[in-house]
């Protein structure tokens, strides 16, 4: 059987995501808020190995109080035990003091059953650092495998995993141990059928909610704005850059347009 743990992220669409000119800041207001895909990828493979291999699985986000929905749609996934971290002083957390919350969180709660397997979306669409998974296997010292595209087999006798990860030139093949944690591309799984009675689960379904306060113990100082040496000063849409000069080289000789070329970079300073 498998002790599963799965991170999940409520995050805006970001296909509906405009940004205030004057500002430049995100508008959120009348913005819906989804679970991030890549979670979603996480939490159906949790499904799918609950089927395979029997055993359970926790959920925890961190978030505002609306990120119960998505705590509720986990629980559609076969989630036994949902979490939230919810608190004013988590707010404003960048990828450091996330990571230590979650991380801090996670210690607490396989003090009596350690975990077997942790899922985290490969990255959070508002993001886009792909920094929280990594974070948190090295704060728990345990072996991280990023970007998998294809889990091939685990043998629960000896504690072994086997999965495809992405890389640049092609796929890796690559065995750890257990636990181990992942993070999740989007062909690792397809979303599974959920059963009706799992639906009307999930519609009563209330989360546990951790806060500052405990029943983790946590260091003030590393929690949220206070514990994120990254701040974001500004956001905005960048100016869309004018078309270069087209050549027809039918109409201009190639001597020609390499010594305009070489010209303008001179001019720019690149030569």
């Amino acid at each position: 059987m498998l002790n599963i743990l799965v991170s999940i992220k409520q995050v805006p669409d970001t296909t509906n995501i405009r940004i205030n000119p004057e500002t430049g800041t995100l508008i959120r207001e009348g913005i819906p808020s989804i679970t991030n895909p890549y979670d979603v990828v996480a939490l159906s493979l949790a499904c799918e190995l609950k089927q395979r291999y029997g055993g359970k699985i926790t959920v925890i986000t961190m978030g505002p109080p609306q990120a119960k929905a998505s705590l509720r749609e986990a629980v559609e996934f076969g989630a036994d035990r949902i979490i939230l971290l919810c608190d004013k002083k988590f707010a404003g957390a960048d990828t450091l003091a996330t990571s230590y919350t979650l991380a801090e969180t996670i210690k607490f709660l396989q003090k009596d059953d350690p975990f077997d397997l942790l899922l985290f979306g490969k990255q959070a669409i508002d993001g886009d650092t792909a920094q929280v998974g990594p974070g948190v296997a090295n704060r728990l010292n345990i072996p991280v495998i990023t970007y998998v595209i294809k889990l091939q087999d685990i043998d629960l006798i000896n504690k072994k995993i086997i999965v495809h990860r992405k890389i640049e030139r092609g796929v890796e093949v690559l065995e750890a141990s257990l636990p181990v944690l992942l993070t999740c591309e989007k062909e690792l799984c397809a979303t599974p059928f959920v059963p009706l009675e799992q639906v009307i689960k999930a519609t009563k379904a209330e989360p546990e909610v951790f806060t500052a306060e405990g029943p983790v113990i946590f260091t003030r100082e590393k929690l949220g704005l206070k514990g994120s040496p990254t701040q974001v000063k500004k956001v905005f849409t960048p100016e869309l850059k004018k078309q270069g000069k087209i050549y027809n080289l039918e109409e201009v000789p190639l001597e020609k347009v390499i010594e305009e070329i070489i010209g303008v970079l001179k001019e720019k300073g690149l030569l």
